[in-house]
């Protein structure tokens, strides 16, 4: 045997080892340890297990331009690839809307606010002017600032109206106070330092406190029409007849219907208002009558880590500045402000108002009694950045899986049945040559099966179609390498001799085969990305690594295996039938 011959041997057992290994489905407790400290798992795609379909529709004052919904799809593909979501599908769908498709997800609604918040972080100003005593917002309420208007217009940041969101009259409001109005808003306005954080007053909470500050102290950002007065509208006043004049009785039942009238057209005249402090009523700077100011905003942080705040069990989100425009106007902001309150404000709710202890120039934490998942989404929000426009939910819609596990359980019968027809095929037509191209075949197979694992793809049904081209493409090499070897053999050439220049003779064919459709298989790739046709590029990822797989197995491994066969049968190597004739 050659000395190249065991060498690619020996490359050859390695390479089938590690496939084994990653391939390997009967691991103890049913977990892959993995590899590289890569999970290795299969992942099917939206059209064999399912997943959600969401419509998004932004929702701006601004007409939207075709540059900024380019640039939501690519912020949305970003986070959803940053929580592991496979292939997802995300492309626009009109001059406002974008489609996403998300395979496999477990919690729809996570997924849903994942992708539709805008994430606009901003570090409010909150301190006060000299001589002002209003009352500033607390935690869990909703503030217009400068940097919402100029970014987002001055629509409401909210989505939805929900009945929540609807306040009593402003009477009501005024007389919401309480003992335990009183308690709530004395907790919501202890304030804590941007160093260690107290846990943001509850949703309860901060409902209680708007009710109990003023309307005068509490400006909205859009004019509040004033609630109906007791006025009674003219059609609602009791005619006087002949009759009313005449029977007392009479006169008393008009008066009961005339007060049951009135009492129903003032409702009804009513208008049905926002609370202040909510999205759609959000709060201004109550002693400058303006929106507050911000100081910087996520585009002013250079990383975004979700943990546990040491000393406690509450979940942060520690960042670091970035050397921009905006971090050196923190930096300058939180030296003169020293004592005073600054807000953290995610899309603009109030999380929590601590006061400033010292210069921040690297760095800080944000609290606001995040859960674990919550704490971990908003570093992704703030990792992928703002949305350049809030979207609304013009539908959802959780989907099956469209081929059905019956479906699934066939395609895979189907596709055994076609790869082992085909190797019953190379072994009956070119016998020794074809058990060669056989191994070679399956090597190619676990090798593929075992990239998608590691990589990892998402086996949709255009993958698979990729990865069955792609067989055809390998099996088609070996045929190649096999005629000229016949030719060979028919000239009188010994087997090995035979063996290496069918080789290398069909080695140019294949290579320029291989690329050339490797190169249209770049281009689908690119263009699938480009225009969110993410099925096309799941095609062209699995016919990219087959045609590249099948470079090494059809010209080394089945090279190999054939000079090892040539090799064990000594002297009789020249006489050697290798094709049955």
């Amino acid at each position: 045997m050659r000395r190249e011959t065991g060498g690619w041997l020996m490359v050859i057992a390695a390479i089938t080892i590690l496939v084994i290994y990653i391939i390997w489905p009967a691991w103890p407790g049913g977990k892959h340890p993995g590899l590289f400290g890569r999970a290795l798992e299969v992942r099917p795609g939206l059209d064999i297990q399912g997943g959600l379909r969401v419509l998004l529709e932004a929702e701006s004052a601004q007409p939207v331009t075709g540059d900024q919904m380019d640039q939501v799809r690519t912020i949305i593909e970003r986070r959803v690839n940053s929580l592991g979501v496979a292939e997802p599908i995300v492309q626009r769908a009109g001059q406002n809307r974008i489609i996403i498709e998300l395979p496999g997800v477990s919690d729809p609604q996570a997924a849903i606010d994942l992708v539709q918040q805008t994430a606009l972080l901003e570090f409010v100003d909150f301190a006060k002017p000299p001589g002002c005593t209003a009352t500033y917002p607390t935690a869990g309420q909703y503030i217009r600032t400068d940097r919402q208007v100029a970014l987002l217009g001055t629509a409401p940041t909210a989505t939805a109206t929900t009945a929540s969101n609807i306040a009593p009259t402003a009477a009501a409001t005024l007389a919401a106070t309480s003992e335990a109005t009183a308690a709530a808003t004395a907790e919501a306005t202890a304030e804590a330092t941007i160093a260690v954080t107290a846990a943001p007053t509850s949703e309860a909470t901060a409902e209680a406190t708007t009710a109990a500050i003023p309307r005068a102290m509490m400006r909205p950002a859009q004019g509040t029409p004033e609630p109906t007065t007791a006025a009674t509208p003219e059609a609602t006043t009791a005619p006087t007849s002949e009759a009313t004049t005449a029977a007392t009785t009479d006169a008393a039942a008009t008066s009961e219907a005339t007060a049951e009238a009135t009492a129903e057209a003032t409702a009804s005249a009513t208008p049905e208002v926002a609370a202040p402090g909510t999205k759609n009523n959000p709060l201004i700077n109550p002693c400058t009558g303006q929106p507050f100011r911000t100081v910087m905003t996520g585009a002013g942080l250079s990383s975004a880590d979700a943990g546990v705040r040491s000393g406690s069990t509450d979940y942060v989100v520690d960042f670091q500045l970035a050397g921009n425009e905006e971090a050196q106007r923190f930096a300058s902001h939180t030296a003169a402000n020293i004592g005073n309150a600054m807000a953290i404000v995610l899309d603009g709710e109030v999380l929590s108002a601590p006061t400033i202890q010292a210069a921040l120039t690297t760095g800080g934490q944000i609290t606001g009694g995040f859960t674990r998942d919550q704490a971990v989404n908003l570093s992704v929000q703030l990792r992928s950045g703002a949305l350049p426009v809030s979207l609304k939910i013009e539908s959802t819609e959780q989907i099956g899986a469209s081929l059905g596990q019956q479906s699934v359980d066939a395609s895979v019968r189907a596709g055994i049945i076609g790869v082992i027809g085909v190797f019953l095929f190379m072994l009956v037509y070119y016998r020794w040559a074809g058990l060669s191209a056989v191994l070679a075949l399956l090597l190619f197979v676990g090798i593929n099966f075992a990239l998608y694992k590691y990589i990892p793809v998402t086996l949709t049904l255009s993958a698979i179609t990729g990865f069955l081209i792609s067989i055809g493409t390998a099996v088609d090499g070996n045929i190649l390498v096999f005629e000229r070897m016949k030719e060979e053999l028919r000239a009188g050439r010994n087997t090995l001799k035979a063996i290496e220049i069918g080789f290398d003779r069909a080695w140019p064919s294949i290579r320029e085969s291989n690329i050339s459709t490797i190169l249209i298989a770049l281009v689908l790739y690119f263009f699938g990305g480009q225009f969110g046709a993410s099925a096309v590029r799941g095609f062209a990822v699995t016919l990219i690594l087959g045609l590249i797989t099948n470079l090494f197995t059809a010209i080394v491994v089945t090279r190999t295996f054939l000079n090892v066969l040539v090799t064990l049968r000594g002297e009789r190597a020249s006489q050697l039938k290798l094709f049955g004739e």
